[in-house]
């Protein structure tokens, strides 16, 4: 059974090597891709019915014992997000195939595409599941790395710029990790997690806070929270649909992971963070407001993924059980109705040939299946019932009221104004991009580079794809109840970690 948790990771390198490899057959590309993420999502729900049932699947690294070795671990957190982002990551891929069809016929393939798409799927699995900091950084930067190809392929001006923006933040930040990796290890001996875990409680107080607040501003920037969210909205927007949804769905949630993982195993609160909540609040807001003063439809969502960032900030700053149930509810929903949301604006924008609102109109008549695949996702962020993020906003808020603190009874307020601000920013677009007059589509202002837009044409795997996952956010609200169990039963694994440490450092087998 451990050999599951290294699959993960294994598969979609090895897979990315050969892609490259036989670059030259477009199918065999497609259908590799296809296969190992279909693989990965199977993997991912043996994984999660597993850890729910037997407790987290260790596997020890060339059989070296933690905390000498590296260890990979699928708990119920890790295996539950690794399924969620595996079925995005699957429906993108399938969106991208169908708009390079669509765009430059069936026959031509893509040398880079694919196998970095498949090296980003690989670092967002290892994130998940290793069980150490370093390899932890190892995971960041195969993400980063991937990435930098991903959204400056068939670059213009505005997109060089946008990618530097991209690339100088995000090699700031790992120069930042790699510090915080180092000062970690010089204070303790150690960069298991597990092992963390026991010694930096050992720690001088003083030491313990600063390292604390040093890697809440190292996983702060790659999640984007207020206010180290200032290249989010300038970088995402520029890129294909297909890669700024897997950015939105992925990259930034994968930070929040990282720092419920830290701020949770290896650092712990008696009570309510109030520092967290100060920070949620003013991610809230910020963000909201932000996605208010935008015309760019894709900067307005990009915007609204740093407010919701928020909201998972908001669980992990109450600081229980049931805070915590709320973050984890909210992850799942939002990586799936975010990607769901920039795949949507990929639609719209080959359809009207530009991302500003004032320039849209009436396509809810020209496009109605495009309306009906923008407005559930949308109210779904917006948190009106009984869509996902009501559920999982409804648990956050009944952590708030629970917490029985007057910071967390202010950040209660703050979400729930933010929900009417997001619910507001959707209407505007609603009014200004589907209703009123239909308008002739503009031309592609650059047909060279790597966005085709103002076609009005939308293959089947296009459409499906986005419907796969607003299919997916209506499913995660129908099993709302079986899924808040399994999200409270990762939250108490948090909150007690006697359980992870024991699997990681209890002579768990390994191969």
């Amino acid at each position: 059974m451990t050999v599951l948790v290294a699959l993960p990771v294994l598969l979609p390198l090895l897979a990315a090597g050969l892609s490259l490899a036989l670059g030259r057959f477009a199918d065999f590309q497609r259908a590799l891709g296809i296969l190992v993420l279909g693989a990965i999502i199977a993997d991912a729900a043996v994984l999660l019915h597993v850890a729910d049932t037997s407790g987290p699947v260790v596997l020890q690294m060339g059989a070296w014992p933690a905390p000498m070795g590296i260890t990979l671990v699928a708990d119920r957190l890790s295996a539950l997000l690794l399924l969620v982002s595996s079925v995005v990551t699957f429906a993108v891929l399938i969106y991208s195939i169908g708009q390079r069809i669509t765009d430059y016929g069936r026959e031509r393939s893509s040398t880079t595409f694919h196998p970095m798409y498949l090296v980003l799927c690989a670092g967002v699995s290892l994130a998940y599941l290793t069980g150490d900091l370093f390899n932890l950084f190892v995971a960041f930067e195969i993400m980063l790395s991937s990435s930098y190809v991903l959204i400056t392929r068939r670059t213009t001006a505005t997109r060089i710029r946008a990618g530097m923006t991209y690339v100088i933040v995000s090699l700031a930040s790992s120069l930042l990790f790699i510090t915080m990796i180092a000062l970690v290890y010089a204070s303790t001996g150690t960069v298991n997690l597990a092992d963390l875990g026991e010694k930096v409680h050992e720690l001088p107080e003083g030491l313990q806070s600063a390292l604390a607040l040093l890697v809440v501003i190292v996983f702060g920037v790659k999640a984007a929270m207020v206010p180290l969210h200032f290249w989010l909205p300038d970088s995402y927007p520029t890129a294909p649909a297909p890669v700024t949804a897997v950015f939105a769905g992925l990259l930034t949630k994968v930070g929040i992971y990282a720092l419920i993982r830290t701020q949770t195993l290896v650092f712990s609160h008696a009570e309510s963070w109030n520092l967290m909540l100060g920070i949620a609040l003013i991610t809230m807001i910020v963000g909201a407001l932000g996605a208010l003063a935008q015309n760019d439809l894709n900067r307005l969502l990009s915007f609204l993924l740093v407010s919701h960032i928020g909201y998972m900030l908001f669980g992990l700053g109450v600081y229980d059980v049931i805070g915590l149930t709320g973050v984890i509810l909210y992850v799942v929903h939002h990586i799936t109705v975010q990607a769901t949301l920039f795949l949507v604006s990929g639609l719209i924008t080959r359809h009207t040939g530009t991302v500003a609102l004032t320039r849209m109109g009436g396509l809810a008549k020209a496009a109605p299946l495009i309306a009906v695949l923008f407005a559930l996702p949308a109210l779904s962020l917006a948190g009106v019932p009984p869509f996902s993020g009501f559920v999982a906003k409804l648990a956050l808020l009944q952590a708030g009221v629970g917490a029985a603190t007057w910071p967390a009874y202010v950040v209660t307020g703050g979400a729930v104004l933010t929900s009417l601000l997001t619910l507001y920013a959707m209407a505007r677009v609603w009014t200004r991009a589907f209703w009123g007059q239909v308008k002739a589509p503009e031309q592609d202002p650059d047909p060279t580079d790597e966005l085709v837009v103002g076609t009005a044409d939308s293959n089947r795997p296009m459409v499906v794809a986005s419907g796969v996952l607003v299919a997916a956010s209506v499913v995660i609200a129908l099993v709302a109840g079986p899924l808040a169990e399994v999200s409270g039963r990762a939250a108490t694994d948090l909150m007690h970690g006697e359980t992870y440490r024991s699997a990681v450092l209890g002579g768990a087998a390994g191969e």
